[in-house]
């Protein structure tokens, strides 16, 4: 990764149910960081058809995600750190999103640990039968994309702490800058 003049637009990424929202939120509260559910942006249509049980399309996916990435881009253009969550689960859609001040945290984790952390999750839109077809989509991050990768075997309060370690980040009103690795 390369050093950024200014701090980024973090987009933590992964499967349902691998902690984005909770990491996030832990992150934005020790950085003083605007936050964003991702899932918050879907379309009522969306919400609707997984709540069904039926997969989301990449049809269904385009307007979502031009929604995501106008919200990262207003946040970049004023040099404004904010953090959004965003399943972003294959490279033609991290595509869509990625740019220069843009770092995707991608927490990654055993379909069996996701799974039983699912089981446990209630009143979410998103339910435990379609994760399967959530690591069927999955393309892990590549080279040329500008992301770190975390398991989820921490707590989230440690996996925030072992992101802002790694890419140097530091709360609003404490100076400029990150250096990423």
């Amino acid at each position: 990764m390369a050093k950024t003049a200014q701090q980024p637009v973090l987009v933590i990424m992964g499967v349902s149910g691998s902690g984005k929202s909770t990491v996030a939120g832990v992150l934005a509260g020790k950085l003083g960081w605007e936050l964003a559910e991702g899932d918050d942006l879907h379309p009522e249509a969306n919400v609707a058809k997984m709540h069904s049980g039926q997969a989301l399309s990449d049809e269904d996916r385009w307007p979502w995600l031009g929604i995501i990435s106008d919200w990262i881009r207003e946040h970049v253009e004023a040099g404004t750190p904010a953090i959004i969550t965003c399943s972003a689960l294959k490279k033609k859609y991290r595509d869509v999103l990625r740019g220069e001040g843009v770092v995707f945290v991608f927490l990654q984790g055993s379909k069996d640990k996701i799974s039983d952390r699912l089981a446990s999750r209630h009143g979410h839109f998103m339910p435990p039968s379609l994760l399967e077809s959530q690591f069927d989509a999955l393309e892990e991050p590549t080279e040329e994309e500008n992301h770190i990768s975390l398991c989820v075997s921490a707590s989230p309060a440690e996996e925030a702490e072992e992101v802002i370690e790694r890419l140097g980040l530091r709360a609003l009103g404490a100076g400029t800058g990150v250096t990423a690795s």
